[in-house]
């Protein structure tokens, strides 16, 4: 196993962006995030990924996001930073001009709205992965993206030297099965979906990269190390136990879900910028009720 896929074994949280009322960038609540991601014995921090509402950020709010979090985080956990875009040209000027000090790898999803074929996907990561200065994590996404990267395209990239991995949320467990079965050395697979996380990591993936590890990181955590050494009794009684508050997170978009659970743990407000709309009242009386089951205390 290379030293990078070691570095980023286990638990990845993709971070909210926290946002004040006025809908400005709350930097003192995405330190407490932070903290509270290191405290609850995250692996590595996902920064400017979909949960990271980065579509509504600036490029300047996004640059003072990632560099943000590189100071607070003050090298204690490996950094993955989110880049994307569906032009190709525009996303390798992008990334080979990106200052990438104190960042680990990149994540990067698939074209989202051109709905590339399975060539136009292939030679879109290979140009990116050229362009940038650090190692490329794959993100299949079909749900946002609108096309499914399958096993064979995800295998054919994983030969490339710079691309380390892949974040699977395709939701196809047999799809996941077949790249694991088939990886080169090296390559990585962490489960992009909460409620999957558990099954993908007993058929070999090394981890999650999770929305609810937001909120739950040493829960989530257990979780992922309990499945990864084998005491899958309980790893299922941790998944039974988070398994109602994962589909509480999604049933009105991500990141209102986990926002409200944030903002029921004193971490940030539940704010969300449009086009998303925060939680209802409906959704959020039943997303603290079940965050009250668990004792999960909140952020003093």
């Amino acid at each position: 196993m290379s030293q990078l896929v070691t570095t980023l074994h286990g638990l990845g949280v993709a971070l909210v962006t926290p946002f004040h009322p006025d809908g400005k960038v709350d930097f003192p609540a995405l330190q407490r995030l932070v903290e509270h991601q290191i405290e609850g014995d995250t692996d590595f921090l996902v920064v400017l990924g979909t949960t990271g509402e980065t579509p509504t950020l600036s490029l300047d709010e996004q640059r003072s996001v990632v560099d943000f979090v590189l100071e607070v985080n003050a090298n204690r956990l490996p950094i993955v930073v989110g880049v994307t875009g569906n032009a190709t040209d525009a996303l390798c000027a992008r990334l080979s001009t990106f200052d990438a000090s104190g960042i680990t790898a990149f994540l990067v999803a698939s074209p989202a709205y051109n709905k590339p074929s399975q060539e136009g996907i292939i030679r879109h990561f290979q140009c990116v992965a050229d362009a940038s200065s650090r190692p490329i994590v794959l993100y299949n996404v079909p749900a946002r993206t609108g096309s499914n990267m399958t096993a064979q395209t995800t295998l054919t990239l994983s030969k490339h030297a710079n691309v380390c991995g892949i974040k699977e949320a395709s939701g196809d467990l047999a799809q996941i099965g077949q790249i694991l079965a088939n990886r080169p050395e090296g390559f990585a697979v962490w489960s992009g979906d909460d409620g999957l996380a558990l099954a993908t990591v007993a058929m070999g993936a090394e981890g999650l990269i999770s929305v609810l590890g937001n909120a739950l990181p040493s829960q989530i955590s257990s979780m992922i190390q309990q499945a990864t050494f084998g005491q899958m009794h309980e790893a299922r009684a941790t998944h039974t136990a988070i398994a109602n508050l994962v589909k509480l997170m999604f049933d009105e978009g991500n990141p209102a879900g986990i926002k409200c659970a944030l903002n029921h743990l004193g971490i940030c407000t539940p704010v969300v910028r449009l086009p998303l709309m925060a939680a209802s009242k409906a959704l959020t009386d039943k997303m603290y009720a079940a965050i009250a089951a668990l004792d999960v205390p909140a952020i003093k």
